[in-house]
């Protein structure tokens, strides 16, 4: 028994004659009759009385309708999975990004992926820092993910998905929060709050940059694991941030205010990355989705390439 010769048994049953069912199937009606005998003598049973005049169902052809009608479903059911599988349009793609800074592009992204990919598992990882998103990619635990980093080795594709600028977080009232613009060097006697050295934050690491650059060791007295508790705690008065505007730009914290820095006026960027050689179609869909999604800002760095989807 095999998909052939369940759809010549329902094409048979559904049109009781042998002529109309072989058209229906577009073959020749003997082909159909031996497909026929050949199912009967593999079940055991005789499936149609036939005379010249008229074709009738037996009691075990009746008997065998539902659960052809739904073998035949399961089967065109596995075909339809794996076609939609080969094409992209169903899958699972496992995606890491740091934190509040990229909500606005994974929400993006996640729209368009389910609008257009229903069939698609966006699997989302938050907390995944730079350089361990970037290890968690080469090591096959992630397929893309979105991320600062300034160099990828050659195996690692990225496009550049948004600019963004640093910027301090400081309390209502603090003597900087009515700055226009402020500068590290007027933090040198701050206590600050920070995100963990480990797993690696490029926030983080500039921070300490630019704090050594403006001549000092900053004076960390409160870690904090993302941007919500940061801020939570420089409302509180525990200390200042160093963030970057598109963690804090759609936060309504009461308490804070937010001071463009002038060590923030060059961008930095967030780069899309996965690995070139991933042969998954439903990574590659997501690439293009992201295309519409996540667009590269016009002020993207020219010397940046811009790699194709995988």
């Amino acid at each position: 028994m095999d998909f052939h010769h369940l759809e010549a048994f329902l094409a048979v049953a559904d049109e009781l004659h042998f002529g109309r069912a072989a058209q229906r199937l577009h073959i020749a009606q003997p082909p159909l009759s031996r497909m026929i005998q050949q199912l009967e003598r593999d079940l055991g049973a005789q499936l149609f009385d036939r005379t010249t005049r008229t074709v009738r169902l037996t009691n075990a052809g009746e008997a065998l309708l539902e659960p052809a009608r739904q073998a035949l479903d399961g089967l065109r059911s596995a075909r339809r999975a794996v076609e939609f599988a080969g094409r992209g349009e169903t899958g699972r793609v496992r995606m890491g990004f740091a934190g509040p800074s990229s909500h606005t592009l994974v929400g993006s992204l996640g729209r368009i992926v389910r609008e257009r990919y229903p069939g698609i598992e966006l699997v989302l990882r938050s907390t995944t820092f730079g350089e361990q998103a970037l290890r968690a990619v080469l090591d096959h635990e992630l397929d893309l993910a979105i991320v600062r980093v300034e160099d990828t080795p050659p195996s690692i594709a990225r496009r550049v998905v948004a600019e963004e600028h640093y910027v301090l977080v400081v309390p209502e009232g603090h003597r900087l929060a009515d700055r226009k613009i402020a500068s590290m060097k007027d933090c040198a006697d701050e206590d600050f709050i920070a995100l963990p050295s480990e797993p690696g934050s490029r926030v983080r690491d500039a921070f300490i940059q630019a704090a050594h650059d403006a001549g000092y060791g900053p004076d960390i007295v409160q870690t904090a694991p993302d941007t919500w508790t940061a801020m939570a705690l420089v409302a509180a008065g525990v200390g200042i941030s160093f963030s970057v505007d598109a963690a804090v730009a759609y936060f309504a914290q009461p308490g804070v205010r937010i001071v463009p820095l002038r060590e923030g006026r060059a961008p930095v960027f967030s780069f899309l990355i996965w690995r070139r050689d991933d042969s998954n179609p439903a990574l590659r869909e997501v690439i293009r989705a992201s295309e519409d999604a996540l667009p590269t800002p016009p002020s993207r760095r020219p010397r940046d390439p811009v790699s194709s989807p995988a």
